[in-house]
């Protein structure tokens, strides 16, 4: 059997991992740990996350900015577990934007949203 290269599966089999992580000893896992600390720091280590995915993509470091981009998704799907937010509720809101321009769905959601 060829070797297969992982695909976008893996985010929800770790989906799954950091869901059941809920409730876990803090001292044996850090995403028990991150669930002990709240939303607002799991909030937190996304927002870094992300300012460090953006470093290293204007740096221009492919596998620094891959490493990143594990880690803010890592953090990604800690905080949507944390808020009850399963991967099909994300993957049904792109795959029914899917053959809308960007710029007609965003000003589609600016008209019911009534603003911004």
């Amino acid at each position: 059997m060829a070797d297969r290269t992982p695909g976008a599966e893996v985010l929800d089999r770790l989906y799954e991992t950091v869901a059941s992580r809920r409730g876990d000893d803090p001292a044996s896992s850090y995403t028990a740990k991150l669930y002990s600390r709240g939303t607002g720091k799991i909030a937190q280590k996304l927002g870094e996350e992300a300012v460090e995915t953006v470093i290293e993509a204007v740096r221009g470091d492919k596998q620094k900015l891959a490493e990143e981009s594990a880690d803010l998704l890592y953090h990604l799907l800690v905080l949507w577990a944390d808020g009850g937010v399963k991967p099909e509720t994300v993957y049904g809101i792109l795959a029914g934007r899917e053959g809308i321009s960007g710029i007609d769905e965003k000003k589609a959601r600016k008209q019911v949203s009534g603003g911004k």
